[in-house]
């Protein structure tokens, strides 16, 4: 018996191995963040390819907040039409089609990677003024925030619910909130970016009062039988900032109020973090934010080889491993890994003759 090719139940929704598609941005929206035929063959080629869950790249919840002009969105009903042939695709293929929703923050409005400019985008070139908890950019050349009023922060926080709402609409079997890499929900709980003193910022209880507001949100927009995971930066990897003792009393806060497995990245809140990269770097984090807040967690972050995947789930260090570049380089990893593992595993009707 593989542990890696072990189905896994959260709440009403199996998914039929532990190997996830991590989000991934792609920045090929088309027009106002509508998908497009390349998330059609991206995401649909990693359901092909055997992956049990298929994650988006992060979608914003409101137009503020992409992270490029070219980042897909789910605030209209137009994003529901557009995304409908992608979930069904995936789903067809036995993966769960799940949606990572996003608010950019102070690092919205950025040109995409491959751009010839850096930084923040004008205006002129379809650029918009991003918000942020206070007004300090993310680094020199990015656009400077508005910081967010109460008013403001409740309309982020009906910006999630409404756009996971959305998501069932348009087919997606499981939500992600995306509370990591310095994007807004991380900056406010980083004691490096929330310089607040409101009751959104000050102590750590302050400082997670807008993430968990998220979170019930969310929960209680999809229901009991929908999984809704979260992903968070377990560690700033900065002196004096967000820790892994943190993580671990939001990881128990975010089950209590409905949050099924919290995926554990780490980082991006700040160009000063020295991160120790190597084959599984992250995998202690999330195996000690299960073992101690009781929440079951995804692994990510430079897994590579079958049998690395197969440890990390077998040793209960996390429930599933998320492949990231991986699964860039090679859409068929879970098929391979079945194979290395001597698991029997089938592909589609169409591929039998490789079996």
């Amino acid at each position: 018996m593989s542990a890696l090719f072990t189905p896994l139940a959260l709440r009403a929704v199996t998914l039929h191995n532990r190997i996830a598609m991590a989000p991934m941005c792609q920045y090929s929206a088309g027009r106002d963040g509508l998908p497009t035929d390349w998330h059609l063959i991206h995401l649909g080629s990693r359901a092909i390819g055997g992956a049990g869950l298929v994650l988006t790249e992060a979608t914003a919840v409101l137009p503020e907040g992409r992270i490029t002009p070219q980042d897909t969105g789910l605030w209209s009903g137009a994003h529901v039409d557009a995304w409908r042939p992608v979930t069904a695709f995936v789903a067809s293929h036995g993966a769960v089609p799940a949606v990572q929703l996003a608010h950019a923050g102070f690092k919205a409005s950025s040109y995409r990677p491959w751009a010839e400019s850096r930084g923040g985008v004008p205006d002129a070139e379809g650029g918009w003024t991003p918000v942020a908890p206070g007004v300090e950019p993310f680094a020199a050349g990015f656009r400077v925030p508005n910081a967010l009023d109460a008013t403001a922060i409740a309309g982020v926080v009906d910006g999630f619910a409404a756009a996971a709402e959305r998501a069932l609409a348009a087919g997606f079997a499981a939500v992600e909130i995306h509370a990591a890499h310095g994007y807004l929900l991380h900056e406010f709980l980083s004691p490096l970016r929330n310089h607040r003193t409101d009751p959104y910022g000050g102590d750590r209880a302050g400082r997670m009062r807008l993430t968990l507001e998220v979170a019930r949100a969310v929960r209680a927009a999809v229901g009991e039988d929908v999984p809704v995971l979260t992903r968070i930066s377990a560690t700033d990897w900065v002196e004096g900032g967000w820790t892994l003792d943190d993580s671990v009393v939001l990881a128990g806060e975010l089950a209590a109020v409905g949050v099924d497995l919290v995926d554990a990245s780490s980082g991006g809140v700040s160009l000063e973090q020295r991160v120790p990269l190597g084959p599984g770097y992250q995998v202690p984090l999330a195996a000690r934010i299960r073992r101690e807040a009781g929440v079951p967690t995804g692994a990510v972050g430079l897994i590579v080889e079958p049998e690395h995947a197969e440890q990390i789930v077998a040793d209960g260090e996390a429930d599933l491993v998320l492949l990231g570049r991986e699964l860039l380089r090679d859409p068929y990893w879970p098929r391979r890994a079945a194979a290395k593992l001597g698991v029997a595993y089938t592909g589609p009707d169409q591929y039998a003759r490789a079996a």
